[in-house]
């Protein structure tokens, strides 16, 4: 039965060969049933490593089973999500007849390390070659994504941990080496969200998951068809060993995850399934007080980002995030007595970027019993530069330390972020990040900035996202011949506060001039954790954010 196997055709090695919009009758049994159509396969076909034997069927679902053998005519297209997508091939369904109720059974290709190519060219023709299959995610792969509100999950296979451009935490993520950031590791669905359980990364695949290859959202994902078993792994929150002193300054990075103490109307956001949200009722406001106090031993000042409005994603002309600031500070000093001061510089409405109406910032918290805010300190880098249009501005105060009477400043960061990053399979430019080059020039006019400070002898330490891992551009931009980024270091296997398709990453950076660090003037801290627990911030948990938590304890000179 070949019928399948001449449909595939029309992608061959170009994805597009001129096969689109021919009328195609064929036979295969029932694979995967979503709610748009269904997978089907050729039976007793053995998978030659080229072309698959498989396709999506675009239409009816009603009466039909998985397991079911049928034969189906319609349009063949290449389907596309839009410009930038790959080509999926499908038949547009005009007619469908059940052959047989129990047709041939299709025994699923097993993945393994072996099997995948590491090289993201031979790796997107491989996972092609295989579009629409049957595939198998093996008993014994460990989840190293924290599960989603979808039903989206990503394993490592067994084995995995072993190739050498992998670092295993010990929690049980995956930290992939630079050079190898094309690396691919499978992903599924269940077709059921709402049945999704709930997983941390290390979780141990316990049941074999199976399901035909499906291509969506710029990756390769297998459409489970079932419920499966898994041993989970509890995560336990660090506690930072690092604690302030007099003579040296605390320094605590927190991203908030668009943090407003607002609940949305939904007729005043742009969109009310996303953009109305009860960061107070679910808890956020709770955790991330007790990440101040619990976790990071209340620090001297606190770096914050991805802080909203009074009002939070509501498009008004509300820029004022005091009630936000306040509700944090209130219940920091019911946990710890301390009570700190805020302070920011507030964008014009809708100028900064981050979720529509939330005008998105960062900010600064600090306890008044330790520092003082140095007056007229305050202001924004790069308000005129065309690099930080629409992006967030760098927020530089300088804090003096009552204790030595020294200051730090301290230059609190969030650049341009990897939203525009296509896939690793985008047909064009696979894995280029269209946004690279201006998140260079923001790290570049930061650290023109810095020039100036150590032109002036004055110590500053630049925190916050810097949406780029450590060896990045962006990263040596910043650093340059002057200054050092702490997350080096670290131990390899704990340079992590991002969690992306359970590829661990770090973000978040510590830089300081390079001399603090030749003088072992500085200790430094990733608190981890909390980019492990599965769910997202504010759905059905009292996560607070999607990042883990930055502490850096800098001795005053």
């Amino acid at each position: 039965m070949e019928g399948i196997l001449a449909i595939r055709e029309i992608q061959g090695d170009t994805l597009n060969s001129g096969f689109a919009g021919d009328q195609v009758e064929t036979q295969g049994v029932i694979t995967g049933v979503l709610r748009r159509g269904f997978y089907m396969q050729t039976p007793n076909v053995t998978w030659d490593g080229q072309r698959s034997d498989a396709v999506f069927v675009y239409g009816t679902t009603k009466n039909i089973k998985v397991g079911h053998l049928v034969q189906v005519a319609g349009e063949c297209v290449n389907f596309l999500k839009d410009d930038s997508a790959r080509p999926v091939t499908q038949i547009k369904l005009s007619s469908l007849y059940l052959v047989q109720e129990e047709g041939p059974l299709i025994t699923p290709l097993t993945l393994s390390p072996e099997l995948l190519p590491l090289a993201s060219e031979a790796l997107a023709v491989m996972l092609n070659s295989l579009e629409g299959m049957l595939l198998a995610i093996p008993a014994q792969s460990t989840f190293i994504a924290p599960s989603n509100l979808f039903g989206d999950y990503v394993c490592a296979l067994p084995h995995h941990f072993n190739e050498p451009d992998v670092i295993k935490t010990k929690e049980g993520g995956v930290i992939v080496e630079a050079r190898s950031g094309g690396r691919w590791f499978p992903g599924f669905r269940l077709r059921n969200y709402k049945q999704a359980p709930q997983l941390n990364v290390g979780t141990t695949l316990l049941t074999d998951v199976v399901g035909p290859l499906q291509y969506r959202v710029g990756a390769w994902q297998i459409a489970a068809q079932q419920t499966f078993e898994f041993t989970d792994n509890p995560i336990a929150l660090q506690k930072s060993r690092i604690s302030s002193r007099d003579g040296a300054l605390t320094i605590l990075t927190l991203n908030c995850f668009n943090l407003d103490c607002h609940l949305e109307a939904a007729e005043l956001v742009k969109n009310p399934r996303t953009d109305v949200d009860d960061d107070w009722g679910d808890g956020r406001f709770h955790t991330l007080a007790e990440a101040v106090v619990l976790q990071a031993n209340t620090p001297d000042i606190v770096a914050l980002q991805e802080i909203q409005d009074n009002d939070g994603a509501e498009l008004t002309e509300v820029v004022d995030a005091s009630k936000t600031y306040i509700a944090l500070i209130v219940l920091i000093k019911q946990l710890s007595g301390v009570e700190y001061h805020w302070v920011d510089i507030p964008p014009e409405p809708g100028a900064d970027g981050g979720q529509p109406g939330g005008n998105i910032r960062n900010g600064y918290l600090y306890n008044p019993k330790r520092v003082t805010l140095v007056p007229n300190s305050v202001q924004l880098i790069g308000a005129n530069e065309p690099c930080f249009v629409g992006s967030r501005k760098p927020l530089m105060a300088t804090f003096k330390e009552r204790a030595s009477d020294k200051t730090m400043t301290v230059i609190n960061v969030h650049l341009v972020s990897k939203r525009e990053q296509l896939s690793i399979f985008a047909p064009l430019n696979p894995g280029v990040d269209l946004r690279e080059g201006v998140r260079i020039e923001q790290a570049e006019a930061i650290h023109r900035e810095t020039e100036q400070l150590l032109k002036q002898g004055q110590n500053y330490y630049i925190t916050g996202d810097f949406n780029d891992h450590e060896h990045s551009s962006t990263l040596n931009a910043l650093v340059g011949t002057s200054n050092t980024n702490l997350v080096l270091s670290l131990p390899p296997e704990t340079r992590y506060d991002y969690n992306h398709r359970g590829k661990l990453q770090v973000l978040m950076h510590g830089i300081v001039p390079k001399q603090f660090v030749d003088t072992d003037k500085v200790d430094y801290e990733i608190i981890h954790g909390n980019e492990l627990i599965g769910a997202e911030p504010g759905a059905d948990t009292d996560k607070p954010s999607d990042h883990a938590y930055v502490l850096a304890k800098i001795e005053l000179s």
